[in-house]
Formats: structure tokens, C-alpha cells, sequence
């Protein structure tokens, strides 16, 4: 067999549905062989930035890699941007792509650009086919790597004269992975500084998600009954009314949930991704941490470690509930949590949606309101994914997916995609600005293509709201951050795609409520006051 044949198969071998990706002169053979699969589904995408977007929150998703594929130089070069997400966001994915063949990789060539090295800082591993035998291995790496803990990215490039190599069919066999337990002597001296604290404080990250600890996570902080926050990507992991919920943390140096964390004698980190939010931004006292993790902790002076458990979260947390710690019940001062439903309008007020205004955080309400148990939400980035993370509760962990650790935005568009196809039993519903939506707007064509079925709300006010915020507070004024929109419901048609563009909050819900169940792609443009100039 040929030897993008072979890498096929391999691919098959290694449970993958899709590959995501765009037609090059340099990937042209490792198309034609997918196209013989019946097992694999090749997704034609409009740009390959979107196709890494896809691959990215499927992998989420999924919990296994996404795969996306373009061709040398600009192609694989656009895909950088969701490399670097997946990276950064913990989720598994394999970048394949073609290059120059090795006959002209030591001299200046058309399109040449020695991608290894680009993708190297990136990716967990990079790497180039010198060997066309060597496919059945690297493939097996490629997806081992991705995939074990911390998820993340692979890239390898295959040049264009191995691709017609004859080679075996032999892909490698998947093995089991061990899961990996805590010490014994880690256990004794986390549960001793549990036995300690008298007002111990709970984090929670999305590897608490991603490594199916929500049901041992919900046990351990209901026996120590403290006070617990999580990251934006770890929303879902504790009920909405849960007593000791403090919801969302992450946001900003006055961040409200700061003046809880102040009160604590020690710090429960389990499955936080600093990615998300530097120690020095929310342990500004330098209070002990209990690091529970699959990875150790990096030296940080604002995360000094008083214990650590490294091992699978789901386990650790099973060792450590069948020991017998006495509650640690507690309530910061100040009515701190009734201060974060107020302030993040988690808590819908008693009023008709007749009474209440075309608000981000009011959409929000009426999303949570009409979702069911499965429905994905996908949030692009900008002022919107703050509210996000703020008002909106998903009922379930995993449900809500928030880009935050590349926070590129664009993402949205493309990654409901992956998301449908990840779930595809699931509603999906995607919201985006309208600045992220513009950026990988041509993906509603892949959609509309494949027939997906997607709510897609875009939030227009015509300014890149965040950066006028962080621009007002830093200088008083604001500078390059206004823009003009198309007509979206226009732009919408012309894709052949239902537009809708409520004036009230009222019609929003009745659009909402009318198309969550159908199977049909639908845009609604949401018209927000953009406060032009001011």
C-alpha cells in the first residue's frame, strides 16, 4: 500500500470519524486515501484556521483527538492559530499535514517553511516523516501523546515524495493506559493538613471534567461542606443551588470572590489549569495549597504547596472521601455570596421578559431557561464570554465550552461545528460577537453543507467591547476598537441559512424557544447598543 494508505488506516485504527481540513497540491494523496475510508469523514472547511477550531472542541468534546489536515506553508501555517488553542485549553489534537519533499527542504522553495520548528513551541510533540515505515509508529505516538495527561496538541508533516511509498498496513495496537494512583505517604499528608484547617477553601479546574471526577468531586465537597469556586472551564462541575457554590472565579484583580479566598487557612486546588488564571492574581496572601492533580505543581512563591496528591483526580478523590474528615463548614464575610448573585445576575429577578431589556446577561437567562440537559453552549471570546462565565449555569459539567487558555477569538463559528459532530444528538448553540464572528463567518457554509443543525446568536454592537473597557480604565478614552457590520441576516440568506433579528426580549424567547428543537441552521442577529464614541 501506498503510504498515506497506510496512514489511513493507522488513523482508522485509532477510532478517528473526521478529518477536518483543506485540499493542497502537497496533501493531495492523503486526501484520495481518506477518501477511500469508510470510517472517515473528510470536512472540506472555507479556511484552515477553522478546521483546527473544529478538530480542537471535538477533541474536547469526544475526549479523544481530533485530527485536521492541510496542505504546506500558508495552509498548515492558518492552522496555527487552533494548534495553539488546543495546546493551551487541554484538549487532544493531531495536525497532519503535507510538505515539500526532501529533495528541496535545504534550499528556498516555493512555499517551503520549515513548519516543525514553527509548531514545536505549540505542540506537545512536532514532528516530520523522514521514513515512510516509521507511519504506524509516529501515528500511534501522535495519538498517545495528544491524549494522555495534559491533553493536547501533535503536529506532523509528511513530505510530498513519502507520500507514494509502498509500505505495510501494519498499524501498532492501541494499549490500555494505567491509571495513576497517589502515594500513600501524599494521602496521609493531605488528609493532615485537611484535619488542620479550620477554613479551608475549594478550586476547581476542567480537569476535573475532562478526567470524569464530577460525581467524586460533588462527594468530596459536600462531606467538607467549604465554600468552593471554579474556573470559566470547569462551569457545570457544581449544581446552581448547590449552599456551598461561589460560582465562576477568574476575572479581574477586584474580582469578588478575592475577599472569600483572603479568609482561608488553605487553598484545595483540584484540577486547575494555571493557564487559566496566574496564582499571583488570586492567592495574593500566599495561602497553602492542597494540590490535587494529575501533574505536579510548578514552583510558583504564590502557590506554595503545604500538600500534594498526584494521580487520575477521579481516583484521588476516591482515597481520599473514604477517609473520615470532619466538615469544614464555613461562610466568608460579608454576604459575599448573595454580592456575586447580585452582582453577576446569576438570579433571574421575578419579572415578565415584557419587563426586562435586550440585555447580554437577560439572553443568558433565557438560554438557561430553555436548554435541556445535553445542549452545548459554545462561547466566542470578548466582553460576552465574561458574561458568560458569569451569569450563565449549564446543568450539566462539560456542557459549556469557554476557550480559555489561548482565548483566540473565532472560535466559535467553527468549533459548534466540531461540537455537533462530537454530539450529535445534542442541541448546539453557539454565541459569538459580533468581531469573533466575522473572523471565521465563511464556516456557516461548512455547516449549512453538512446540514448541521445550529443556533448561532450573534451579539452586534459594532466595538470590540472588552478592549474599549480595558482602554477606558487604562487611558481614558478609546482608540481603533469601532466597526461597521454587514447586514448578518442578509449575509445569512445569502448562505441559505434562517435569520431572525429580535427587537425585544420577549421575541428573542419566542425565537428561541421555536428553533431549539428543529433541525435547521439559524442565525439571530442581536442588535446591542454599541455606544459609539463615547
Amino acid at each position: 500500500m501506498k503510504a498515506t494508505d497506510v496512514l489511513v488506516k493507522c488513523l482508522e485504527n485509532e477510532g478517528v470519524e473526521y478529518v477536518f481540513g483543506f485540499v493542497g497540491k502537497e496533501n493531495l494523496d492523503l486526501i484520495e486515501s481518506i477518501s477511500q475510508s469508510k470510517q472517515i469523514q473528510f470536512i472540506p472547511v472555507r479556511q484552515e484556521q477553522g478546521a483546527a477550531f473544529m478538530a480542537s472542541v471535538y477533541g474536547t468534546l469526544a475526549k479523544k483527538p481530533g485530527v485536521c489536515t492541510a496542505t504546506l506553508g500558508p495552509g498548515a501555517a492558518n492552522l496555527l492559530t487552533g494548534v495553539a488553542t488546543a495546546q493551551l485549553d487541554g484538549s487532544p489534537l493531531v495536525a497532519i499535514t503535507g510538505q515539500a519533499g526532501l529533495n528541496r527542504q535545504h534550499k528556498q522553495s516555493h512555499q517551503y517553511i520549515e513548519m516543525v520548528a514553527v509548531m514545536t513551541p505549540v505542540t506537545k510533540w512536532s514532528a516530520q516523516i523522514k521514513e515512510a515505515s516509521a507511519i504506524p509508529e509516529m501515528i500511534r505516538k501522535a495519538f498517545k501523546t495528544a491524549n494522555e495527561e495534559k491533553p493536547g496538541s501533535v503536529y506532523l508533516e509528511l513530505p510530498e515524495n513519502l507520500a507514494l511509498e509502498p509500505v505495510p498496513p501494519r498499524p501498532l495496537p492501541i494499549t490500555s493506559e494505567q491509571s495513576v494512583l497517589p502515594s500513600h505517604q501524599a494521602v496521609q499528608t493531605a488528609i493532615s493538613c485537611l484535619n488542620q484547617s479550620e477554613k479551608p477553601f475549594v478550586i476547581i479546574g476542567q480537569k476535573v471534567i475532562k478526567q470524569d471526577a464530577c460525581e467524586e468531586l460533588l462527594n468530596f465537597i459536600s462531606k467538607l461542606q467549604a465554600p468552593t469556586t471554579h474556573s470559566f472551564m470547569a462551569k457545570g462541575v457544581i449544581p446552581k443551588d448547590a449552599p456551598n457554590n461561589y460560582f465562576t472565579f477568574g476575572f479581574n484583580e477586584n474580582d469578588l470572590i478575592l475577599s472569600g479566598i483572603d479568609e482561608a487557612d488553605l487553598l484545595i486546588s483540584i484540577g486547575f489549569d494555571k493557564v487559566e488564571r496566574p496564582p499571583k492574581e488570586w492567592n495574593r496572601k500566599r495561602i497553602p495549597v492542597l494540590h490535587i492533580d494529575s501533574q505536579p505543581e510548578e514552583p510558583d512563591e504564590y502557590y506554595p504547596t503545604a500538600a500534594t496528591v498526584v494521580g487520575h483526580i477521579k481516583q484521588s478523590l476516591e482515597i481520599l472521601n473514604s477517609f473520615d474528615v470532619p466538615p469544614k463548614s464555613w461562610i466568608p464575610s460579608g454576604n459575599l455570596k448573595q454580592k456575586m448573585q447580585q452582582s453577576y445576575q446569576i438570579a433571574l429577578e421575578y419579572r415578565t421578559t415584557e419587563q426586562m431589556s435586550l440585555t447580554i446577561e437577560n439572553v443568558l437567562h433565557i438560554v438557561e431557561k430553555l436548554s435541556c440537559d445535553n445542549t452545548i453552549v459554545i462561547s466566542d471570546v470578548g466582553a460576552h464570554k465574561i458574561s458568560i462565565a458569569r451569569t450563565y449555569q449549564p446543568k450539566k459539567p462539560g456542557n459549556l465550552i469557554i476557550s480559555n487558555g489561548l482565548a483566540s477569538m473565532g472560535i466559535a463559528i467553527p468549533g459548534a461545528i466540531g461540537a455537533r459532530l462530537s454530539r450529535p444528538n445534542a442541541p448546539v448553540i453557539c454565541i459569538t460577537g459580533d468581531g469573533g464572528a466575522l473572523m471565521t463567518y465563511s464556516e456557516l457554509e461548512t455547516a449549512k453543507r453538512l446540514g448541521l443543525p445550529l443556533i448561532i446568536i450573534v451579539l452586534n454592537d459594532q466595538v470590540l467591547k472588552l478592549e474599549q473597557q480595558m482602554m477606558n480604565k487604562k487611558f481614558g478614552k478609546s482608540f481603533g476598537v469601532f466597526f461597521e457590520n454587514p447586514d448578518f441576516l442578509m449575509l445569512a440568506e445569502s448562505f441559505g441559512i434562517k435569520g431572525f433579528r429580535p427587537k425585544t426580549l420577549t421575541d428573542f424567547e419566542k425565537m428561541l424557544q421555536s428553533e431549539i428543537s428543529t433541525s435547521e441552521l439559524v442565525l439571530i442577529d442581536i442588535p446591542l447598543d454599541h455606544g459609539k464614541k463615547k
